[in-house]
């Protein structure tokens, strides 16, 4: 499965990666390369955990245009 993530540096400089399309999955890494391996654990175990509780596995995102 391939999910769409926000990547962000905090005040602290830890990357914090976001899985929008899953509620509350959200990791971190001092790179993002280390961001975005460890957001692939949260991932999995996310949606292992969804299951369980038999919420939908993920929730529906979508783009939009804005004019500025």
């Amino acid at each position: 499965m391939i999910f769409n993530v926000t990547l962000e540096r905090d005040e602290d400089g830890i990357w914090v990666v976001e899985c929008p399309s899953i509620p509350g999955c959200v990791s971190q890494g001092k790179t993002k390369e280390e961001a975005l391996e460890n957001v692939k654990d949260a991932i999995r175990l996310c949606l292992e955990v969804r299951a369980e509780k038999g919420y939908p596995l993920t929730i529906e995102t979508r783009q939009v245009e804005v004019a500025a």
